[in-house]
């Protein structure tokens, strides 16, 4: 039995793995997902989210106070970016990290330090056209690969609003513990989502890596539950 934690990107909360978790608690495995300060059921304390800080303190605190040990720790998207962190800190109770298109930052390196110069105006059009909330919006859900209707759907009545201090607030890595860590990446390409392909080019190939390609979009928890579960489990018992 593995233990899985699973830590979803920006604008989303841990309601888009409910596709995902019953079929790893199915297969045997023990799961714990996380919704950040300030976004799904917690958007209510989006005034308590410091920054990137504030939710590497909620998946480090998951960790500390259910003492989970050997976890497979999942971050997908802007959770590449928290997992990291919380490698910094706890990477004792940590067997693999597992980035399912997502961020991989460098020391001193904020999210939108990875964001090519062609992505701000397909950003900006997203977010005309998504859901606003408290005066702000969140993207529409085709920014995420969910195109089927009821799924698009779904995910519009969920996402809220992301926190406006986390994307650039530099990761401190003095001691870089992820890179010690068994790591997996799994790229989402159809349809592709401009900012993930560096990373895929990047550890497609590299020692220390596993690595996956689904054919689904970038919210495969949605779209591929049964392709993220396959994946997970593959390489939960990787050294």
């Amino acid at each position: 039995m593995a233990t899985f934690v699973l830590v979803h990107g920006a604008w989303h909360g841990a309601w888009c793995w409910s596709r995902v978790e019953p079929l790893l608690r199915a297969a045997g495995h023990d799961v714990h997902t996380v919704t950040l300060t300030g976004l799904g059921d917690r958007y209510h304390l989006r005034a308590a989210c410091a920054g990137l800080d504030t939710h590497i303190a909620d998946v480090s605190a998951v960790l500390e106070w259910h003492d989970l040990k050997d976890v497979v720790l999942v971050g997908h998207s802007y959770g590449g970016m928290v997992i990291t962190g919380v490698a910094e800190q706890s990477a004792d109770r940590i067997g693999r990290l597992v980035y399912l298109d997502a961020f991989v930052p460098e020391n001193g390196k904020c999210l939108m330090d990875y964001l090519p110069p062609e992505f701000g105006p397909i950003l900006q059009e997203a977010l005309s056209r998504g859901p606003e909330r408290d005066g702000k919006t969140a993207p529409d859900p085709a920014a995420f690969g969910v195109l089927d209707p009821t799924d698009a759907a779904w995910v519009r009545s969920h996402i809220v609003p992301h926190p406006d201090n986390t994307f650039d607030m530099p990761l401190s890595l003095p001691n870089h513990h992820a890179a010690s860590l068994p790591r997996s990446y799994v790229y989402c390409d159809d349809p592709a989502m401009g900012p993930f392909g560096q990373f895929s080019d990047r550890y497609g190939n590299e020692a220390g890596w596993q690595y996956h390609i689904l054919h689904t979009g970038h919210d495969a928890m949605v779209s591929d539950p049964e392709g993220v579960m396959r994946v997970l489990i593959e390489d939960a018992d990787k050294p």
